[in-house]
């Protein structure tokens, strides 16, 4: 994962958004990290890799607690 300070993201932001579009890019402020900045593509992976992995499996009844 690349790494860029705010200030590098801030006047290098073509570079970021190509660099995003290849691999994720954490940025920083202060040395700590803020935020991470992905492509579309990987954004909507992650996504739908998360519904998949929170839907109750079929035929199981009862409510969000699990009881019947």
């Amino acid at each position: 994962m690349k790494t860029m300070s705010a200030r590098e993201a801030k006047n290098a932001f073509g570079l970021m958004i190509d660099t995003a579009r290849a691999e994720p890019v954490r940025i920083e402020k202060h040395g700590r990290g803020v935020v991470v900045v992905v492509s579309v593509e990987e954004y909507e992976r992650l996504c739908a890799q998360k519904e998949r992995t929170y839907q109750p499996a079929a035929g199981i009844g009862g409510d969000k607690h699990g009881r019947a």
